[in-house]
């Protein structure tokens, strides 16, 4: 295919790079590229040429605002760890370099640089160790707590003995909110057994999930399937993995006021890397929901206890999920934005069990 011809002098050797390169006109509309960006964005060749640029993506961060920007004001821009959604559906980071072009017609050079793997495993770890430093830290706090609570909710009821039926009122009011607090305390730690584990098949949970769900639906939420038969059982614990999958599926429920649809879809993944550990085989189930997305201001504290988007929200179930999933060596990822939210579990596939299920 032949492009335009366009006075590029010093990209030349763009084909030759392995970052993908494409030139965008005053419209944003696509008049040069390598063939890096077609290998990047899985688009054939005479799709990509004049496509307007910001349909490249499902969805994407940088704003055609930025772009024509540069256009306008001849300075250039440099973004890193750009979340961007192709059409196909792949989730990708991108780092990405914008700068003006002395063309005949207004010109953007863009450089797209895909990060994701290398970030994703780090920013994994990293969330890895804040997640069990805030853990440990609600540990800390919650013995702080429950012991001075203890000894307030006994001289309460002590003092109760001494008081006529009226002046009880008051005693019985601190014994009540002495009992609001030990539970909420109780709920900040989490389960404390570890998992019982059993041979056990995940589609089986996924179902019992969408049955209690459906049960409690007052926005009418539409439930689909999409499971990926390939998956063996393996050894698990059915009744906590149940506990997260619903955490998480009644969150995208009470996104959905005004109704909508959620997406339960399982996969099987290959030679993936959970906390620095490669498993030959990883189960993800995905929770996707097209409500608004999640506000971005708690989009990196999502897993912390008390952080909540929803009003009189308490913060804990995704807390709770993330550790119950942590407890069998998997992890809860999330992407979200406007119209769509996906809550990614990964669980390793004990190579043992998948052998015995064999």
């Amino acid at each position: 295919m032949t492009q335009p011809a366009l006075n590029l002098a010093g990209i030349d050797y763009a084909n030759h790079l392995t970052t993908a390169i494409m030139v965008l006109d005053a419209q944003l509309q696509v008049q040069y590229f390598n063939t890096a960006c077609c290998a990047l964005l899985s688009i054939g060749e005479k799709r990509l040429l004049n496509q307007y640029f910001p349909a490249l993506f499902q969805f994407s961060e940088l704003h055609a605002s930025r772009l024509l920007s540069t256009l306008s004001t001849k300075q250039g821009f440099g973004i890193s760890d750009v979340h961007t959604v192709l059409p196909d559906g792949r989730h990708i980071l991108l780092d990405i370099t914008a700068s003006s072009l002395e063309t005949e017609q207004p010109s953007v050079l863009v450089e797209l640089k895909q990060v994701d793997q290398q970030r994703k495993i780090s920013m994994e770890s990293l969330q890895q160790h804040q997640h069990l430093a805030a853990r440990e830290l609600i540990r800390g706090l919650a013995h702080e707590i429950k012991n001075p609570l203890g000894g307030l909710r006994g001289a309460a009821q002590l003092l109760e003995e001494s008081l006529n039926d009226e002046q009880k009122e008051y005693t019985q009011l601190i014994i009540a909110q002495a009992d609001r607090l030990r539970n909420l305390v109780d709920r900040l730690l989490g389960p404390y057994k570890p998992p019982q584990r059993s041979l056990a098949n995940l589609h089986q949970i996924i179902e019992r999930v969408c049955q209690l769900a459906q049960m409690d639906n007052p926005s009418d939420v539409q439930f689909c399937r999409d499971y990926d038969p390939s998956i063996p059982d393996f050894l698990l614990d059915p009744e906590l993995i149940e506990q997260a999958l619903l955490n998480i599926v009644r969150n995208a429920q009470q996104a959905l006021v005004q109704g909508g649809d959620i997406t339960l879809q399982s996969r099987i993944l290959h030679q993936h890397t959970i906390h620095g550990r490669r498993h030959r085989l990883v189960a993800t189930i995905k929770v996707i929901d097209n409500g608004p997305g999640i506000p971005p201001e708690i989009k990196d504290t999502l897993f912390y206890p008390m952080v909540s988007g929803k009003q009189g929200g308490t913060g804990l179930g995704l807390s709770i999920a993330q550790t119950l999933i942590h407890q069998h060596g998997g992890w809860i990822d999330c992407d979200s934005w406007p119209g769509r939210t996906e809550f990614t579990l990964y669980l390793p596939i004990n190579s043992t069990a998948h052998h015995e299920g064999a």
